[in-house]
């Protein structure tokens, strides 16, 4: 983070098609040598060395696509230049992710990149169609695999089968209930003992909420909601088109997968497995998360200096902080 809050981040547009192509080559060599853990493939390396493409393939997305969309101009509401070349390139790197499986972190990338293609200038029949397609794709791919269909019977009918299929969601409503208001207090948690699955991972929140209670819990959310709410305005303030959409995509990502995990904890939304956002075990998830914000605190404090796009281009008579999206062609 320290570093990249360093680096210009516009040098990462010309940089955008090699950290492309390098994120596919391992999200490639993950189904060919991955290492396998838990069922699914989605590791390179040897024992705790190891490392997981997919959390870095977010930013690399977001800064291949934020340069892709900063390119195409008008044509963007053009459906052979805008949607359909945007629904394979996406469409691709999703599906490598897909094959490991994992669909918390491909939902995630969908988010993040229907968002941009939006905030870029997206006609509304465009992505009515991306949202129609998305859903139904999501349907299809939940009811697909086994374990997805597990989940979802999770959601819904979980106290049919509670030592089963619904022990996880039912274990972690019960752990955010011992909590109460206060908490049981730092380290005091009964439901990390064997318990509940994965609870220095995707039910860290949990943990959280019955050793700390409900006060820290909405304190805790209410950080991500100032993340949230200071990374579009950074986005809204930065001159260049690149800057506000790369912005728009790293804030996202935190606002996205956060919901994510503390959703499904809360049962509000079927679990996906995704970590919590600089909570969660895991060094993979982490260093990609620092490297994004590292860029975000950059565009934050040079974003609105000269030589970005509205200085090269001083015709366009877009005020300093408008939204990225452009005006309708007359």
């Amino acid at each position: 983070m320290f570093l990249m809050s360093r680096f210009n981040y516009r040098n990462l547009q010309g940089l955008a098609v090699p950290l492309m192509a390098v994120t596919i080559a391992l999200l490639i060599a993950v189904i060919v040598i991955g290492v396998e853990g838990g069922g699914a493939r989605r590791w390179i390396g040897v024992g705790q060395l190891t490392l997981q493409p997919a959390e870095f393939a977010k930013l690399t997305v977001i800064i291949y696509l934020a340069a892709w969309l900063a390119s195409k101009g008008s044509s963007l509401r053009s459906w052979e230049h805008g949607l359909v070349p945007f629904v394979l390139i996406i469409g691709g790197v999703s599906a490598l992710i897909l094959l490991q499986p994992n669909l918390g972190t491909t939902l995630i990338i969908l988010a993040i990149t229907v968002t941009m293609f939006w905030v870029a200038g997206a006609s509304f029949l465009q992505m009515l169609a991306l949202l129609g397609s998305g859903l139904f794709a999501i349907v299809v791919l939940a009811l697909g695999a086994g374990y997805r269909a597990e989940r979802l019977t999770a959601f819904f009918h979980a106290e049919k089968d509670p030592d089963g299929i619904g022990f996880q969601t039912l274990q972690a409503l019960i752990a955010v209930g011992n909590g109460g208001v206060s908490g049981l207090g730092l380290g005091a948690s009964r439901a990390k003992f064997f318990y509940l699955p994965e609870a220095h991972t995707d039910g860290i929140f949990a943990i959280i909420g019955e050793e700390l209670g409900l006060l820290a819990g909405l304190g805790l959310l209410l950080l991500y909601i100032l993340l949230m709410i200071r990374g579009y305005q950074i986005a809204r303030r930065t001159r260049d088109e690149f800057g506000q959409l790369v912005a728009t995509g790293i804030t996202t990502w935190v606002a996205v997968q956060a919901f994510l995990n503390i959703g499904g904890i809360l049962r509000v939304i079927p679990l996906t497995g995704v970590p919590l956002p600089f909570v969660s075990f895991g060094s993979n998830a982490l260093a990609a998360l620092l490297l994004a914000m590292g860029v975000l605190i950059n565009i934050s404090r040079y974003g609105n200096d000269r030589g970005g796009y509205m200085d090269q281009h001083p015709p366009d008579a877009r005020p300093r902080g408008t939204i990225v999206r452009r005006e309708r062609e007359p």
